[in-house]
């Protein structure tokens, strides 16, 4: 939108703002991560435990499905913006639209019934059903989802609070998935090694995708699109190549990718890895199920209190600091060598404080940077911004899974072996403790020397957007 057709933005006579948005974007993200967390921290077990597929084949599967999202990120991010709104809104539709396919795509991911195909009609399999999900349906409903934040609410503390409650999503999303998939799907032999129940693996996953469904249908049904964009015909038409040169000026934008790159190769690396490390270093997937509560109590606890203390100190100020601390634990952890799987739980715990901090704040710092946009040239281009967003988060995940897959490999792990070499276990506990704390610190200087949206510059910017929209 540029600033001559900045009259078309205004609020709709509708009914305000308040709880009823909040829950159904929760529910949004707690649709997305009905498949996409259960993916993240089970469909690598999956394939080498059920399928017995090579770590090294599915790392290969993660980096080509991501780079199809190069293409189809960016481009869902145009569409959704070009779109035309209609009576639902002009993100909201997607929601009903993708909701059936995404959800079946992530089911026909699992089906234990191949385990005794050919490879390679399991090539073919985990190459369709994943790209499709992944790339093109995931990517159709979670494009305009992220958006969609930005037409809900035209109020940066609104706004704030969405990022909040979705982070909420996320938190309800991994307390389910992580604390019941260990007790479904393990089983233990007569010697305590953990081994996988490949039918009940096909049945939750089946059980997930039909959550995610009713998840979307309600946070379609619970939002409201206060925000209309009326579609203007003599407005400039800008190439798709053109968007991205003016978007790759916004400094903001670029190191935010930068750390959001960094950030999920290090947040969806302890993902992945922490299935094996329960598993095959602690022994102890009832500890997993454990770990995987926290978020929740934790996240709870920062809803309560972080917009107040972001209000005060400013969200890329205390983003920064957290990520300093959280990579200071991670790194302890690594020296300190920890065997004990309950004091490894409990130091996570204090770790997850500080790493959640910058996962709560990062939807408001993406409305922050959209604003920075609209001042830099004119241009929103809500839906653009954030389908490149989503794409560097997406080079986060296949780097992530990718290289998980091939470290998994370099440190010899077996993955039809009942138990693993001393060597292999050890390997994956610094897989999950030395690699997540140095890119977490990564993160943290990313934001204190790259990343110019201070408390000073957000509110500085707001007062310019004001003014800007009052003279047209």
């Amino acid at each position: 939108m540029n600033l001559n057709a900045a009259r078309n933005l205004e609020v709709k006579n509708e009914r305000p703002f308040g709880l009823r948005d909040k829950v159904g974007y929760l529910l949004g993200d707690l649709g997305n991560d009905f498949t996409f967390i259960f993916a993240s921290m089970f469909l690598m077990i999956f394939y080498t435990k059920v399928w017995g597929v090579s770590t090294s084949l599915v790392g290969v599967l993660f980096l080509v499905s991501r780079c199809v999202d190069a293409f189809s990120d960016i481009t869902m991010g145009v569409i959704a913006d070009k779109a035309n709104p209609t009576k639902d809104g002009k993100f909201r539709p997607w929601i009903k639209r993708i909701a059936g396919p995404v959800a079946l795509m992530s089911f026909l991911m699992y089906q234990y019934s191949l385990a005794d195909a050919s490879l390679t009609i399991k090539v073919i399999v985990m190459f369709t059903t994943y790209i499709l999900w992944g790339s093109v349906f995931y990517t159709a409903i979670n494009i305009p989802y992220g958006s969609m934040a930005s037409a809900i609410t035209n109020d940066p503390k609104e706004r704030a609070s969405l990022s909040t409650w979705r982070s909420l999503g996320a938190s309800f999303a991994s307390v389910i998935i992580g604390s019941l998939t260990p007790q479904i799907i393990y089983y233990a032999d007569a010697n305590g090694n953990q081994l996988v129940n490949p039918e009940k693996f096909t049945m939750i996953a089946g059980v997930f995708s039909i959550c995610a469904f009713i998840c979307y249908m309600l946070c379609f049904k619970l939002t409201t699109e206060r925000v209309k964009f009326e579609s203007d015909d003599n407005k400039e038409k800008v190439s798709i190549a053109k968007n991205l040169g003016i978007i790759a000026k916004n400094k903001a934008l670029l190191a935010i990718i930068g750390a959001a790159i960094v950030l999920l190769l290090s947040s969806l690396m302890t993902q992945t890895i922490n299935a094996y490390l329960f598993a095959d270093y602690f022994k102890n997937v009832n500890a997993l199920s454990t770990l995987s509560m926290i978020g929740l109590p934790v996240n709870l606890f920062l809803a309560a209190v972080l917009v107040k203390v972001a209000d005060r100190f400013g969200k890329k100020e205390v983003s920064m600091i957290s990520m300093l601390i959280t990579g200071a634990i991670y790194i302890g952890c690594y020296i300190a060598k920890i065997t004990n799987p309950w004091i490894y739980v409990g130091i996570y715990t204090i770790s997850s404080l500080f790493m959640n901090t910058f996962n709560m704040l990062i939807w408001a710092k993406i409305t922050d940077i959209i604003d920075y946009n609209e001042i830099l040239t004119g241009k929103r281009d809500d839906g653009t911004i954030y389908g490149v967003y989503s794409f560097s988060r997406k080079i986060g995940q296949a780097l992530a899974g990718g290289l998980g897959g091939f470290a998994l490999g370099f440190i010899g792990y077996n993955s039809m072996a009942a138990t693993q070499s001393t060597a292999t276990t050890d390997g994956i506990y610094a897989l999950a403790t030395l690699f997540p704390g140095a890119c977490y610190i990564v993160v943290g200087l990313i934001l204190m020397f790259a990343y110019p949206l201070s408390k000073k510059v957000v509110n500085e910017n707001n007062l310019k957007l004001e003014a800007m929209r009052s003279s047209k």
